[in-house]
């Protein structure tokens, strides 16, 4: 787990995946665009989603903090998880919007308090993971994609671990054909993930308005 305590812009993720994943994406932009076309700032996974939540008032209240983002799964509820993390804020005394901002939420900073930013994966409208922002940048038409869905699509009721997380569990089925099956930054890194769709453009442009000139 990297500590970013001596970082003035900081990004939280709840584990090693996410992290990997805004690396990778952060890289490929950077590589396809030119040094400096993504803003700097330290990664700091946080080993689930309780200990994120828990770390929110404290992470802001570091000294020197300019600006601060969080990036979490909506899981199945989207305006609760947002409500999780609204609470941790006004605890903190950043004040906050009422609804999600589907281009994902940035609060100005003070004198005294960092910028705040809030994204939840996939896009802040949609419940789901990291594995659906990740199905967004699938390439069109990949070939190898219809034969993941058909794999899980023709897998028993009665023999499914997985219960409701079926689109990541193809995800996954999909990884597993990959230069370096089962990661999904490295997937990024190989160049087999699309970094030009709308929901990727869009989580590139939250971090540049969060992390960006301060």
């Amino acid at each position: 787990m990297k500590d970013c305590g001596g970082s003035d812009r900081v990004l939280l993720v709840e584990g090693e995946n996410d992290l990997h994943v805004v690396l990778h994406l952060r890289e490929r932009i950077e590589q396809a665009e030119g040094p400096g076309a993504m803003p700097e700032f330290c990664i700091e996974e946080k080993g689930g989603i309780d200990p994120l939540l828990d770390s929110i008032v404290n992470e802001i209240r570091v000294d020197g903090r300019r600006a601060i983002g969080i990036v979490v799964d909506a899981d199945e509820d989207p305006p609760g998880r947002w409500e999780d993390i609204a609470t941790q804020l006004r605890e903190a005394g950043i004040p906050v919007a009422e609804r999600l901002d589907p281009d994902g939420i940035c609060i100005p900073g003070s004198r005294r308090l960092p910028r705040v930013g809030v994204w939840l994966m996939p896009d802040n409208r949609s419940p789901g993971e990291l594995e659906d922002f990740v199905r967004t940048m699938l390439p069109v038409g990949d070939p190898v994609w219809p034969s993941s869905e058909d794999y899980i699509d023709g897998i028993e009721e009665e023999h499914r671990k997985f219960r409701k997380k079926v689109l990541r569990a193809k995800v996954h089925a999909w990884l597993a054909t990959r230069k370096q099956p089962g990661r999904m930054g490295a997937a990024l890194k190989e160049g087999d993930l699309d970094i030009d769709g709308a929901t990727a453009v869009g989580f590139a442009g939250w971090l540049r308005r969060v992390f960006g000139e301060l």
